[in-house]
């Protein structure tokens, strides 16, 4: 298990050499489906890798990142953007060596930026990205066009639904508008809450096939997550279920997620336009 671990590392660890921490923005069409969850959970289970993780909660209003890790921070992204602090001074340390942005209200000032706070804050943030290997973009749920500018500037989507039809319907409309803004991004499919394997198989099979029959795409289908007590007993600990309980079927599937997600990581390398996520990001925020 060492060795697989130590290999796992160094092959992801040469796809990041030298650049730009990757930049993945986990989403849903709607609340409620454990979003904040599995990116907190994602996040633990890359740090153990190895792996430098920045965990941006952009969830405004609903953010409860701190809440899931039994944490609170005093500054917040808005307090960067208002120049009462620095970027590396609104960077909190989480659980298991990650590394965490509290979102408060910020996302309002990100999008209202004139250009020379644009150009403070991707420069800031392309300096602090150089010393990570993930980027995770928590976003709230739901879609519009100030949250489009981040979506278009990631290396990656998550999308998290669960079984139910309203959470399906929501991932796919979420996943059609990203599409119709840039086809080339990859889509990470996870199904959260499956009561069993086989629901959750024919959830993965069933979104995908609505996308390719009327998007002509195709996306990777991670896995899914159980429907686990113990995720609940952990959430009510302030606990990550990962550290909770690493022997509970939500962890097993965490890993097996993280193991699949593994051997895709290249996936997108020539996919992409060669500039780096703040590039991007500068790009669509001027355009705005």
């Amino acid at each position: 298990m060492s060795d697989q671990a130590e290999k796992l590392r160094e092959r992801l660890k040469q796809t990041t050499l030298n650049k730009e921490a990757k930049t993945l923005a986990v989403v849903s069409g709607k609340g409620g489906v454990g979003k904040s969850n599995f990116s907190l959970n994602f996040s633990i289970s890359l740090a153990r890798k190895g792996l430098k993780v920045l965990l941006f909660d952009l969830d405004i209003g609903m953010g409860n990142i701190e809440i899931l890790m039994g944490r609170s921070t005093h500054l917040s992204i808005a307090d960067f953007l208002s120049g009462k602090s620095t970027l590396e001074e609104i960077i909190f340390q989480g659980p298991e060596g990650i590394e965490y942005i509290s979102g408060g209200t910020g996302l309002s000032q990100l999008i209202k930026m004139d250009r020379n706070t644009v150009d403070y804050f991707t420069s800031s943030l392309g300096e602090v990205l150089k010393k990570y290997d993930y980027l995770i973009f928590d976003m709230g749920a739901g879609l519009n066009e100030e949250t489009l500018s981040i979506l278009l500037s990631v290396n990656e989507i998550f999308v998290i639904t669960t079984t139910e039809p309203t959470s399906l319907m929501d991932a796919y409309a979420t996943m059609k508008y990203i599409h119709m803004a840039d086809s080339t991004l990859p889509f990470y499919l996870v199904v959260n809450r499956a009561g069993t394997v086989k629901e959750g198989n024919e959830t993965l099979s069933r979104l995908e096939d609505v996308l390719k029959k009327f998007l002509g795409r195709s996306t990777i289908k991670l896995g899914m997550l159980p429907d686990d007590k113990s995720v609940h007993e952990a959430v009510k600990r302030q606990i990550p279920f990962v550290m909770f309980n690493e022997r509970s079927q939500v962890s097993k599937g965490m890993a097996a997620i993280l193991e699949k997600y593994m051997e895709k990581v290249s996936y997108n390398a020539e996919k992409r336009d060669n500039r780096s996520f703040t590039a991007r990001l500068k790009q669509f925020l001027f355009e705005r």
